[in-house]
């Protein structure tokens, strides 16, 4: 994709341009639907077709230009099956938005050099480098990654954060401040003041690479030498502010995997799966931005985990009041989730709400992982979860109305949400159930990995301990 060093920074630019990318979309397709009915034969199927691609590339090269949450946006959309696009043209504007996960629009080395020379005192590149190549491989919405060869030999990752990215990023802060005012309306219950302020804080965090750097240790230092899970190390020396050097992984992408077959598609899928979800247990911290691009399989079979600018750090209390409140709707205890999620701060008047009805809206959001059964997760499982957080029309819109969403909690309803959508387009197939219940109830092993990932962590002495006891015993406990 072309080079393009012109970030839109000011908020009304970037509010103009979002819109002008995401409304041709509606308006091309409108258009050309309305003339295709009076016509007749492969030449308005074709005049469709190539509508649509001309839309899909021109929202990529938008929101690839304008980097920042923007570009978060569409690299979401290109792996979600959204009713917003008709079904049959989805693989099209799902093949260009993937692009946005590694082929988006690079900044000129002559500008990003300048980021290196004021990060590095005016140090020259060569004195630090064997070499870096001046081409960037990996393009993301805050920077972009270059190869490059430490002068000890070691192949390394330097990923350099685009100049003038702070200020866009702080006016789509300004956005979504307006976007959490808007949510309100929807749900008065939201602490719209919290939600912003949690927002800020993971967005500053993310432009932060030094904080980005101790993350990444954290996360390679507690899963050296796992079996399937493999975090690249930080080369601390090197790394700055506005630079970010780790050691280089190799391995096949995303759009690779989605070729293999379903068991290595959903033994992927299950890894990414215990990545995820296990470190809020074994570190209560996870990473609370999941999307393909952050996932190599490698060629001995790890998984690569990577990208680690916006995590989430959880206290043991929180931890515990999510377990109760699994651990209800597994039982259907609708009272007694109904009592769990108004201690988490989801709910503010209990009595209020008809346990039942929040029981069933809670399943529709996480059945995938509370119905103990194999389950195939596929694209219109993530609509029926999105249009029950997020639909006026839905069924459970009235509860919307009277919930809220903890500040302590988004990151975490994003990173399910996020996860469900990759195991989806991955169409990964496994009992979700019984690999949850390994840490709300401390349950055996589950699955094959499950077995060698308790293994790994027995050798270094963590066991796993009761949790919340089985629900046939009736008692309670705590997971460490």
């Amino acid at each position: 994709m072309a080079d393009d060093s012109r970030i839109p920074k000011g908020r009304l630019r970037r509010s103009v341009k979002l819109g002008s990318a995401i409304g041709s979309s509606g308006a091309r397709y409108a258009g050309t639907k309305a003339s295709s009915l009076v016509r007749s034969g492969d030449s308005s199927k074709e005049k469709l077709d190539e509508r649509h691609a001309e839309t899909a590339a021109k929202m990529v090269a938008t929101l690839g230009q304008m980097k920042g949450a923007a570009m978060k946006v569409g690299q979401f959309a290109s792996f979600i099956d959204t009713d917003f696009i008709p079904e049959e043209y989805r693989e099209i504007y799902q093949e260009q938005l993937s692009k946005l996960r590694s082929e988006a629009p690079s900044m000129p080395w002559d500008d990003v050099a300048k980021v290196l020379e004021e990060e590095y005192d005016g140090q020259p590149v060569e004195q630090l480098f064997d070499s870096i190549e001046r081409e960037a491989f990996a393009a993301a919405s805050i920077g972009q990654v270059h190869r490059g060869r430490l002068i000890d030999g070691r192949e390394v990752a330097v990923k350099i954060q685009y100049p003038g990215i702070a200020e866009a990023l702080e006016s789509d802060l300004k956005n979504a401040g307006m976007l959490v005012r808007m949510a309100r309306a929807l749900a008065p219950g939201l602490d719209a003041r919290e939600v912003t302020r949690e927002l800020r804080e993971r967005v500053l965090e993310e432009l932060d690479y030094e904080y980005e750097a101790q993350n990444q240790r954290s996360f390679a230092r507690a899963y050296r030498g796992h079996p399937f899970i493999y975090v690249p190390d930080v080369i601390t020396r090197l790394s700055r502010r506005r630079v970010l050097v780790t050691e280089l992984v190799d391995g096949i992408g995303f759009e690779e995997i989605l070729e293999l077959d379903q068991a290595e598609r959903s033994r992927f899928g299950e890894i990414i799966f215990r990545g995820s979800f296990g470190s809020i247990y074994h570190l209560q911290h996870f990473n609370a931005d999941p999307h393909p691009g952050n996932y190599l399989l490698m060629e001995d079979g790890r998984v690569a985990f990577l990208d680690f600018g916006m995590t989430k750090k959880l206290d043991r209390e929180q931890i515990e009041l999510d377990q109760r409140a699994v651990d209800a709707a597994v039982r259907n205890d609708p009272e007694g989730l109904r009592d769990a999620l108004h201690d988490l701060g989801f709910i503010k008047k209990p009595s209020k709400l008809d346990a039942e009805h929040l029981m069933n809206h809670v399943k529709s959001i996480g059945g995938w992982y509370m119905e103990d059964a194999e389950i195939e997760l596929d694209g219109e499982r993530v609509m029926k979860v999105i249009e029950s957080t997020h639909d006026p029309r839905s069924e459970y819109f009235d509860l919307m109305r009277r919930e809220s969403i903890p500040a302590d909690e988004l990151m975490g309803r994003r990173m399910e949400i996020g996860v469900l959508a990759v195991l989806s387009r991955l169409k990964a197939k496994r009992n979700w159930h019984r690999i949850m219940r390994e840490w709300v109830y401390a349950d055996p092993p589950a699955t094959d990995l499950g077995k060698e990932e308790w293994a790994y962590f027995e050798e270094r002495g963590i066991f796993q301990v009761p949790g919340i006891r089985h629900p046939e015993s009736g008692a309670s406990g705590s997971v460490r």
